[in-house]
């Protein structure tokens, strides 16, 4: 079976959608040092974070789930999820900047402390994955209580669960009864 994680420009993404499991509530993020691991994790400089912060990661790890459901879904993304993700990425500028070898990278602009660091990175992260044909492939699962994030690596990109073996057969057992009664 072909993996389901992100390529590397997407991983943080991906990882980011899925510091909630929504099955049973948990959220890495919420835990004693939840941000610090999760950044450290990622070579991320740490973030001094205050309750605002944390909402804000709360708030840009949803709005991301909502574009990667949108993508599973073929559908646009909801309006309070593309105002909450502009309101973030407004507050998270990108510089473009060119190595010493001479290739261009987008990174986050001087200054950028807390949420907006991150966001930054993810922005980068985002716009590198549109430019290589890869955004629309990260997807959130359909299962109203998984919307885990995945890469769909099938050849029509038409993915619709993190994994058959769980989510999918719960589906299409959950539809295989709705017809039988």
């Amino acid at each position: 079976m072909a993996s389901r994680t992100a390529p590397d420009s997407l991983l943080l993404v991906q990882d980011l959608v899925n510091t909630l499991d929504i099955e049973t509530g948990a959220d890495t993020l919420c835990a004693d040092g939840g941000p610090r691991a999760f950044l450290r994790d990622h070579g991320l400089p740490e973030l001094a974070l205050d309750d605002d912060g944390l909402t804000g990661l709360q708030q840009l790890r949803e709005a991301l789930r909502a574009a990667c459901l949108a993508h599973t879904e073929g559908s646009p993304l909801p309006t309070p999820a593309a105002r909450t993700l502009n309101r973030l990425l407004a507050e998270a500028p990108l510089v473009l900047a060119v190595a010493e070898d001479g290739h261009p990278a987008l990174r986050p602009a001087d200054g950028l402390r807390g949420t907006a660091h991150l966001t930054a990175h993810i922005a980068a992260a985002v716009a590198t994955a549109v430019a290589d044909g890869t955004w629309t492939r990260l997807k959130a699962c359909e299962a109203h209580d998984c919307r885990w994030a995945f890469y769909d690596r099938s050849p029509a990109a038409r993915g619709r669960w993190c994994t058959m073996a769980v989510c999918g057969s719960r589906a299409k057992m959950r539809t295989y009864r709705a017809k039988r009664v």
